[in-house]
């Protein structure tokens, strides 16, 4: 009789073990899936981020490529509007020594401006370049009066 007893205590204990096992299992498996469905919202919720990101990276780079020609259109007509400038310039230059060069009075003006810059007096800028003395008196007065501004 003891071995029945202890065979039915024994299978009873199995039962017990088993369905705590069960139970554990059970729990575990809830466990598991909640934190699983989790993981699957944050996945989500990163995947959105990205594609967020993504979309914003992808309008900053067209804002970029755009802003770099504009830069490049801009670099280009400053260029071209350079260039323009130093021939014109290069022309103006040329045409003033073009001028100085077949104007004999301009010539005579020039070396008496300098004189008068030099410190000659009137009589040395009337004698070396044959100017009359209201010519000499007028550059000489006019140079004096740019000094004094």
């Amino acid at each position: 009789m003891m071995t029945w007893l202890a065979v039915t205590v024994q299978a009873v204990l199995l039962l017990v073990l088993a369905l705590a096992c069960y139970l554990w299992g059970r729990s575990l498996k809830q466990r598991t899936v909640g934190q699983l469905e989790q993981l699957e919202k944050r996945i989500d919720f990163s995947a959105r981020q990205q594609e967020h990101a993504k979309l914003e990276v992808e309008e900053l780079r067209a804002g970029i490529i755009g802003v770099g020609q504009r830069v490049l259109q801009l670099e280009s007509t400053l260029t071209q509007l350079n260039s323009q400038l130093s021939s014109s310039l290069q022309e103006l230059s040329d045409k003033q020594q073009a001028m100085e060069m077949t104007d004999p009075e301009s010539k005579i003006y020039s070396r008496a401006m300098k004189m008068v810059q030099l410190g000659a007096d009137l009589d040395e800028i009337m004698r070396e370049c044959e100017l009359p003395r209201a010519e000499a008196e007028l550059l000489f007065n006019l140079h004096q009066q740019k000094r004094q501004l």
